[in-house]
């Protein structure tokens, strides 16, 4: 194997390095934004309101 062979091999797993890292950044930030994106739907969720205190006072449990 001659050094250039060698060199150039070195420099292609130096790019892939790069890519696998910047891939590894944007998938992060995407679920970073995914997480900020749910967090807001459950914070608008309304209020749930308590049911009347006569509802379920007089439940009839015989068969």
């Amino acid at each position: 194997m001659d050094l250039s062979a060698i060199g150039s091999l070195s420099s292609a797993l130096s790019q892939s390095q790069t890519g696998d890292a910047v891939n590894t950044l944007v998938l992060k930030k995407a679920l970073d934004l995914q997480a900020q994106a749910a967090a807001q739907l459950v914070q608008a969720l309304p209020a749930v309101s308590s049911n009347p205190p006569n509802l379920g006072a007089a439940v009839d449990v015989k068969a």
